[in-house]
């Protein structure tokens, strides 16, 4: 019976898989059924709230014991496209083989959400007594801006989250092996996200009569520029809470130099030093600009006079597009035209009330882990509900082989997660919110 269906997160989440929710264009709208369908056979109400019909996202709640502000499970159920990628298996055929389960999604994040609705759902079966209420929160359009997803809600139906202070979604909980050591980063802020653009003149002309120094040749020196040299280093508190924790757990000269990472002394040539592990280190102690798009020229033998390129920038909590903006005109000189398109504010106000609750809980799940805080340099829809106060978490917890890697799935070919680590993510979660706001 589907009812049934939280004890068994694995075959929930190939069901998951096999709802083809690409976005864009997402249509949730079958999945989102599906599981509407799972929690009314469980005896939960559920309310439907869309901004577009083929596009909803589903609330439900269970009942707490009112000693504590209401917890929010928040997940998206869309993914990206599979389009251009060799892929072993169908990606929307949920196959099991050697151990994982295959599909589009499974890590980013239907296997998150499988875990989610199954841990919601034994708390309502099996009668878990929950300091305050839970709601469990699905959501459309992660991906691609979360205009029909949690953006909609936050900005049209904040009553929905009324009181809610903390919240569990992606990403982080996954564990990751460093220096032989084994490590839970559990993600409590992130980066936030915007679009810069460059505008890049010059005198134009036919294309027999070469121009030097015009738009092209400027837009070949900011290119060259961006690929060699970085914006100032910053060290966010955040990001130093992050690397205390990783240099807490290791010895001997990885605690060293992670203890050093922070020192801009010694950061550059220690990033150096640890290779491919360094690169996503240092986006997380500069703000980062990635050129994305150009645009520029019309016809084969005109010289364009201007030239626009797009850069997605990642900005460091606490910074703002002004911030990279001037960072920028250091960089590249100040004759550039520079503007900011757009700018998603990430969470600003960094809440750790309850992230020893959560560390406890994987220490009992496996304590020969180490769980440490998380600065993501990708966002999530974290940055929607962070308007209402409410600090997001990080936490779908997997244990992951030492050989496993994860960011290099994300959104690529033949994404896949271990069997095993459904049944350990969907026990943390129930762990979880039965102990989220209890009187210690």
């Amino acid at each position: 019976m589907s009812s049934e269906i939280y004890k068994k997160p694995v075959e929930l989440l190939q069901n998951l898989l096999r709802f083809n929710t690409t976005n864009p264009p997402g249509h949730e709208l079958a999945c989102v059924q599906y599981i509407n369908t799972l929690m009314q056979d469980a005896g939960i109400e559920t309310m439907i709230v869309a901004k577009d019909d083929q596009r909803p996202n589903l609330i439900a709640r269970l009942e707490g014991r009112g000693e504590a502000p209401p917890l929010l499970l928040q997940g998206h159920i869309d993914v990206v496209t599979t389009a251009s990628q060799d892929w072993e298996v169908e990606p929307f055929a949920g196959e099991i083989r050697d151990g994982f389960i295959w599909g589009r999604g499974t890590l980013d994040m239907k296997g998150g959400v499988a875990m989610l609705v199954a841990a919601f759902i034994k708390a309502k079966k099996e009668g878990a007594s929950l300091p305050g209420d839970v709601i469990l929160t699905i959501l459309s359009d992660e991906e691609a801006g979360a205009e029909y997803g949690a953006k909609f809600l936050v900005d049209d139906h904040p009553e929905l989250f009324e009181g809610v202070k903390y919240a569990l979604g992606e990403f982080g909980g996954f564990s990751s092996e460093i220096a032989g050591k084994r490590f839970y980063p559990i993600m409590v802020s992130e980066k936030q996200t915007s679009m810069v653009q460059i505008k890049l003149s010059g005198p134009g002309g036919h294309g027999a009569m070469p121009i030097q120094g015009g738009a092209m040749a400027k837009l070949g020196r900011v290119l060259s520029i961006l690929d060699k040299k970085k914006l100032p280093m910053h060290v966010t508190k955040e990001a130093q809470l992050m690397f205390d924790a990783i240099a807490s757990g290791l010895s001997g000269i990885p605690k060293l130099m992670f203890s050093q990472l922070t020192n801009p002394l010694l950061s550059p040539r220690i990033l150096n030093m640890l290779g491919e592990v360094g690169k996503p280190l240092s986006a997380l102690l500069h703000n980062t600009v990635s050129p994305t798009i150009v645009n520029g020229g019309e016809k084969d033998n005109v010289i364009p006079s201007e030239i626009l390129l797009n850069l997605d920038c990642r900005i460091l909590p606490g910074f703002t597009p002004n911030d990279v903006k001037n960072e920028l005109y250091d960089l590249l000189g100040k004759d550039l035209d520079i503007e900011v398109l757009r700018f998603d504010p990430g969470p600003s106000n960094l809440n750790m009330g309850e992230f020893e609750t959560l560390a406890k809980v994987l220490l009992e799940a496996d304590p020969e882990g180490t769980p440490i805080p998380l600065l993501l340099t990708a966002v999530t829809d974290a940055r929607h509900f962070a308007k209402l106060g409410i600090q997001t978490y990080g936490f779908l917890p997997m244990q992951l082989p030492n050989n496993f890697n994860f960011a290099e799935l994300i959104h690529a070919a033949n994404e896949r997660i271990p069997v095993e680590a459904m049944a350990f993510g969907t026990e943390a979660i129930y762990q979880a919110i039965q102990r989220i706001g209890a009187r210690k």
